[in-house]
C-alpha cells in the first residue's frame, strides 16, 4: 500500500516536470553568445579594477608603515 502511494506520488512528480520543461523557453544561440561575452567582459573589467585598487591601497599602506 505505501509503495503505491510512493510510486503514484513519483510518477506525479514526474509528469509534473515534463509539462513544466514544455513551458521553458531556451536562449537563442545569438542571445546565448552576446550574454556571454557582457559577462566575460563585466568579469575582465572587474579584475582589471580589482587590480588597481589592490595595487593602490598596497601603495597606500606601504607609505604610512
Amino acid at each position: 500500500m505505501v509503495f503505491k502511494k510512493l510510486w503514484a506520488s513519483i510518477v506525479e512528480f514526474l509528469s509534473d516536470v515534463k509539462s513544466e520543461l514544455k513551458k521553458v523557453s531556451y536562449p537563442t544561440k545569438a542571445e546565448t553568445v552576446g550574454s556571454t561575452t557582457v559577462v566575460m567582459l563585466f568579469c575582465v573589467i572587474m579584475a582589471i579594477y580589482l587590480s588597481v585598487a589592490d595595487s593602490l591601497f598596497v601603495w597606500v599602506i606601504s607609505k604610512i608603515l
